[in-house]
């Protein structure tokens, strides 16, 4: 029956001598506006014909209008996966190129923000890219940003964090009023510097109050900072209203730790060779709290060793001895009430290498080049129960006072920041030595 309404309908067409002047006037048009000009002409048609006809050129219409939106949609969706793809060594970056151009007309920004997600950082910045196209091109022609898709997708903590962050500083940019709106609820939010920002709004919060009654504002952006310099900040004014404040816990800085050495690192060769406590481990084997081995200067024994600095700081040079071409394992356990993937993240300015399990996963052979907090990040997995960890710190022979550091720091967080605590963590060989606290 439908197909019999459109015969008749096409009929109705010719008989009216539309698509001689339809094709007269369109000549000298683009696609888009030959389009345009079919749907106004066969409409002016149909208009003169019964009703039957104008509800089948409705039909019509909006199976064309629907037609044309997937159609488009699938093109978004085509273009995104194109950016996805992208390899590094310039592999595929003509057709990046073009998926851009694409893109920037398309108005399309949520379905490029959700393509952030599971992203490589190659295909992120060129999603980024297109991103940034698509607002300019949108600004150009005076259009109007999404602003609720936008904040919705902000709120989504399950993107992309770098993709939600684009979004609020695009939203920013147009109205600062949304910092306000936004930033309050997100002092627990998975991207750090939305928890920044938070931190810092109750920071100055906090210093604007007086005396007690910044104290629960300050612990309350104490329960989301996770950068060096705010923790610092709010802990030296809680300490000054008498609060007790453990950085140490906060940042899940492991403190209690068993040490063994020094073995043999001259002229740097001591990082290759694989010592007794390092075999042990990648044999998949216990530590032996008890073993004595052949050091540098003879047989070494483990001895527990804690720091009480406020970042974790364990300095081998001071509290053991500066033993110059010469490297240490420093050995703890870390309780998991779960599988669970964590960051392991670790400052140094000594060459190192880490193993969790017995399993290598990863190393640095460079010396007092800096150390930082958070230097450097791991990612690792986590089994349920005790987890083992073990740590070759490596010191050379420089003599200039700016090389004498021999020490670390390590922690256990999220890709946050914030730290991840363990149900127990016990130093190797006394498990009555305490948690760390």
């Amino acid at each position: 029956m439908l197909i019999s309404c459109y015969a008749n309908l096409a009929a109705g067409v010719f008989s009216h001598g539309l698509l001689e002047r339809f094709f007269e006037k369109s000549a000298t048009h683009d696609s888009c506006n030959v389009v345009a000009a079919a749907v106004v002409f066969v409409g002016d048609a149909v208009m003169r014909a019964g009703c039957v006809y104008r509800r089948v050129f409705l039909s019509a219409i909006l199976l064309f209008t629907f037609t044309s939106e997937r159609s488009r949609a699938d093109d978004v969706a085509d273009a995104v996966k194109l950016l996805q793809s992208v390899e590094p060594g310039g592999k595929g970056t003509g057709v990046a190129r073009k998926a851009v151009e694409s893109l920037a007309s398309s108005g399309a920004m949520l379905p490029v923000l959700k393509g952030f997600k599971g992203s490589s950082p190659l295909a992120v910045n060129w999603l980024r890219n297109a991103f940034e196209e698509i607002v300019t091109a949108e600004k150009a022609a005076s259009k109007p940003l999404p602003v609720q898709e936008l904040k919705g997708f902000i709120a989504d903590r399950s993107e992309s964090p770098i993709a939600r962050r684009l979004a609020y500083e695009t939203l920013r940019d147009q109205d600062a009023a949304i910092e306000a709106q936004l930033i309050p609820d997100m002092l627990l939010d998975p991207n750090a510097e939305f928890r920044r920002d938070a931190v810092a709004k109750l920071i100055n919060e906090a210093s604007a109050a007086e005396g007690a009654a910044a104290t629960p504002i300050y612990q309350k952006a104490m329960s989301g900072a996770v950068h060096e310099d705010q923790v610092k900040q709010i802990a030296e004014a809680l300490r000054k209203n008498g609060e007790t404040v453990n950085i140490q816990k906060h940042f899940g800085f492991l403190s209690q730790w068993m040490v063994i050495g020094p073995f043999d690192n001259k002229e740097e060769k001591g990082f290759a060779v694989a010592y007794t406590p390092e075999t042990t481990a990648a044999e998949g084997k216990p530590l032996d709290p008890a073993g004595e081995y052949d050091g540098q200067l003879g047989k070494v024994k483990w001895q527990a060793v804690v720091t009480e600095d406020d970042y974790g700081v364990l300095d081998i040079a001071k509290q053991i001895q500066n033993y110059k071409g010469s490297l240490m394992y420093a050995s703890t356990s870390w309780k998991s009430d779960r599988d669970q993937n964590v960051e392991v993240r670790l400052g140094t300015p000594n060459a190192w290498k880490l193993w969790v399990n017995g399993k290598l996963v990863f190393e640095r052979e460079e010396y007092h080049r800096s150390s930082a907090m958070d230097q450097y990040k791991v990612p690792v997995s986590l089994k349920a129960g005790e987890n083992v960890l073990l740590l070759k710190v490596c010191q050379n022979e420089q003599t200039q006072d700016w090389a004498q550091k021999y020490q670390f720091q390590l922690r256990v967080c999220d890709s946050t920041g914030s730290a991840v605590l363990p149900v127990s963590i016990t130093a190797k060989n006394d498990v009555s030595s305490g948690e760390n606290r």
